[in-house]
């Protein structure tokens, strides 16, 4: 039996489609086929729609091999890399 995706809020659909619609476009500038890409990121032609899609089903590890089969594993470190609210809830708890 199929496991069902997880629930998410439109906005956070919203933006994993966008981003799954710039992972497409990062495949075809590069002018790689999804059977390439699948290949390289070691996962199904499937998989790989649903990615490019925005799907929420795909484990971030599938997300992530894409990435890196599309050499931009370098990007991930730019997530939450400056958590600016985290630093202010912290400066206000050091100044309380």
């Amino acid at each position: 039996m199929p496991r069902k995706p997880p629930s998410i809020f439109p906005q956070e659909q919203k933006e994993l489609s966008e981003f799954g619609e710039r992972l497409k476009l990062a495949r075809l500038r590069r002018k790689l086929s999804s059977v390439v890409v699948s290949q390289r990121a070691g996962i199904s032609r499937t998989s790989l729609y649903k990615v490019e899609q925005g799907d929420p089903g795909p484990s971030l590890g599938t997300y992530l091999r894409v990435l890196a089969a599309l050499g931009l594993d370098g990007d991930i470190k730019a997530l939450a890399a400056d958590d600016k609210v985290g630093r202010k809830l912290q400066d206000l708890a050091l100044t309380a």
